[in-house]
């Protein structure tokens, strides 16, 4: 059975950092990307970054290119959305989320099996 499980969310000052981490167990054989998603409130839920589990490939919601910074270590199963100069819109719940399905569109939630419980994000103007 795959858990995921996101740690490192907190209130921080506009300008600010925060590391997100996300560590998986269970379905790490086969999976294909890594990403990160963000739910503000009234909002829907939108891709941030995702990463290639094996090759390491990134991809960035624009509003965060730049700033935010997706990795991961394999042998741990742990995936990390290093967050700087952060700014009041970044305030969402983040959720780690797994793909397996290789070839598919990795920027859709609609590809991800598997999701976490989330983390609230909260910056302050």
């Amino acid at each position: 059975q795959v858990q995921l499980v996101e740690s490192g969310g907190g209130l921080v000052e506009a300008g600010g950092s925060l590391r997100l981490s996300c560590a998986a167990s269970g379905g790490t054989l086969s999976i294909y990307f890594m990403g990160w998603f963000r739910q503000a409130p009234g909002k829907e839920r939108e891709f941030v970054a995702t990463i290639g589990w094996r090759q390491g490939t990134t991809y960035y919601a624009d509003s965060v290119k730049g700033r935010f910074t997706i990795s991961r270590d394999n042998p741990k199963n742990t995936v990390y959305l290093q967050m700087n100069n952060l700014k009041p819109d970044d305030t969402a719940v983040y959720y780690c989320a797994m793909n397996h399905q290789v070839g598919s569109i990795v920027r859709s939630e609609n590809t991800y099996d598997n999701w976490g419980q989330g983390t609230q994000v909260t910056v302050s103007s």
